[in-house]
This record gives structure tokens, C-alpha cells and sequence, in this order.
């Protein structure tokens, strides 16, 4: 079986490959980020930081700000104000080659039912102009545990197989930022241990994750960093020994004003 080949160059860049190498970051900024949807505010003057190699949890109440978050680091959301930036610069000066270096696993798996495991994954890896896609495959499929499946319809996939594949399928071009909208939703046991095994693997490459979630027992020990949101503000939460579920009780119990 073949395997990728890890990039090289200076920093926490081992096993990533660009997809262009002029748009690189190892730190994301949210600036004083606010976004409104109409007269519902989904997000106020919100300011984070998001630095290489580490893991971060987004957690709230449904309505709280997590998906729009989501979606404005991944930049199919435009902020109302402030700003996002990637390693200093805003989207815009950074063009359409930033999308290059981001990866999204939301709740639409965006996998083609009538194609085989591995041709999703060639598809994707084509789309993105990887040098040797095949490649790409085999370590996407190696990952998720799907060797013996590369060759069967995703119709016949259960959800959990189903959602192994989509993540690969949003890492397959090696992203820098990874965006992780309720990935342990469907998975057994099994899949959900291989996704912490996964996500500690992207730390220790150099990924910067963020995975919103209400799986507290799947995060904890996972995440490095907790952040709460509530009616489209965030406050970031130091981790201790009580547990996350505990923590996040009693920092949604506290007034926020």
C-alpha cells in the first residue's frame, strides 16, 4: 500500500502537503467578530485565537454560535464586523488558495452514494490537484479503517462507516485548519476511538482542529482548550479536574452580561 510522504520544511509542518505552498498558517485570529442574521445575532464582537498543534472544543446550547463560528473560520460565512485572520492576513488577501488549507466535516457528509469508498476519495483528491491522489487514498482508507470496503458503494455504508469516510474525505489534501461540526455523531465505540486517535494524530502534525460538540465523555482528555458559547458569546474555560460536563454546567449557570 502506498503512503504519503511527509512535507518537508521548518516548523510543525511533518506530514502535511500543501496544495499550495505561497498559503501556509499556523494561527488563526478572531477579531472582534460579530454576525447577525437579520435582527438574530448569531455571534457579538467574539475575539479567539487558534495556534498549530493543538485541539480545541467548542460547546453550547443549540442557537448558541458553534456552527456560525464554524462557518466563518471556514470562510463560507461572511462576519457582519471584525475580522478573521490567517496568519496574520484576512481571507481576502489570501484568495481561493486559503480553502486549499482548510478541511470541513459538517453534518452533510458530502459523499456520493453511487461511488465506491475509494472513488469518493480519488474524486475529492483530484478536485484538490493532489500530485498522487492514489496515494492520498490509500492513507485515507488506511485511516479510517476501510481497506477491506475501498471497493463497495457508500449506499450499503451504515451511518458510522459513512461518517469515517467523510472525515477522510476532509483531510484527504492535508489541511492546516480542520473544522469538525459533531463528528462523533453515529459513531460506535470502535469509530469513535479511531476519530481521538485521528484527531491526536492532526495535534501532533501540526493541524489546528476545532470540533464543536456535545459529546463530553468523547472530548474530555481530547481537547485541549474548552470554549462555551451561549446566545452568540464565547468565553474560554481553563480546564481542571472536575470533568468538561461539569464545567460547562456551571460556566452556563454563571451570568455572562
Amino acid at each position: 500500500m502506498g503512503r504519503v510522504q511527509p512535507a518537508q520544511g521548518a516548523g510543525r509542518l511533518t506530514g502535511f502537503v500543501a496544495t499550495d505552498s505561497t498559503c501556509d498558517f499556523h494561527r488563526v485570529d478572531v477579531v472582534e467578530v460579530s454576525r447577525h442574521f437579520g435582527r438574530r445575532r448569531a455571534l457579538a464582537k467574539t475575539s479567539l485565537t487558534f495556534s498549530a498543534g493543538s485541539i480545541a472544543g467548542l460547546f453550547g446550547p443549540n442557537g448558541a454560535g458553534k456552527s456560525t463560528l464554524l462557518g466563518l473560520l471556514s470562510t463560507l460565512v461572511r462576519p457582519t464586523s471584525g475580522e478573521v485572520r490567517y496568519g496574520g492576513q484576512p481571507a481576502a488577501a489570501l484568495g481561493d488558495a486559503l480553502r486549499g488549507r482548510i478541511g470541513v466535516l459538517g453534518h452533510d457528509l458530502f459523499l456520493y452514494n453511487d461511488l465506491t469508498a475509494r472513488e469518493n476519495l480519488l474524486f475529492f483528491g483530484e478536485l484538490y490537484g493532489l500530485s498522487n491522489p492514489a496515494a492520498h487514498v490509500a492513507a485515507g482508507l488506511a485511516h479510517a479503517r476501510l481497506e477491506d470496503r475501498a471497493n463497495d458503494r457508500v449506499s450499503g455504508f451504515s451511518r458510522g462507516l459513512r461518517q469515517r469516510l467523510a472525515l477522510e474525505r476532509a483531510l484527504i489534501h492535508q489541511p492546516r485548519l480542520v473544522l469538525l461540526d459533531e463528528p462523533f455523531t453515529g459513531l460506535d465505540d470502535e469509530s469513535a476511538g479511531l476519530l481521538a486517535a485521528r484527531l491526536r494524530g492532526l495535534r501532533e502534525a501540526g493541524a489546528i482542529v476545532l470540533m464543536a460538540t456535545h459529546d463530553f465523555e468523547s472530548a474530555d482528555g481530547l481537547v485541549d482548550r474548552m470554549i462555551c458559547l451561549k446566545a452568540g458569546r464565547a468565553r474560554e474555560i481553563t480546564a481542571d479536574r472536575s470533568g468538561l460536563r461539569e464545567q460547562y454546567r456551571r460556566t452556563m449557570a454563571e451570568s455572562w452580561s
